[in-house]
């Protein structure tokens, strides 16, 4: 029997708005991978986030990401971290 841990988050990215303009959606990315690793207790690498949520980040450029975000993040028994978006 799989045992999976799931969860539904607001990540806060009002820490992307102190960097450049330039480097705010890829710098949203990292936010959302560090904020599961250090909740979700995983590795960097393992973690796989859905390409849907980079469209919400870069939906209004590069310069103005949203300042949080809902997801929904699921830890897998092989440890692999899975973070999409949740459906509503």
């Amino acid at each position: 029997m799989a045992e999976e841990e799931e969860r539904i988050m607001i990540v806060p990215l009002r820490v992307v708005h102190r960097v450049p303009r330039t480097q705010r959606a890829p710098r949203a990315v990292k936010a959302i991978r560090e904020h599961v690793v250090r909740h979700m207790k995983a590795k960097t690498e393992d973690v796989w986030i859905d390409p849907k949520i980079n469209e919400i980040l870069w939906r209004r450029g590069i310069e103005r990401p949203p300042n949080q975000i809902r997801v929904k993040v699921i830890k897998f028994e092989d440890e692999l971290v899975e973070v999409s978006l949740p459906e509503e």
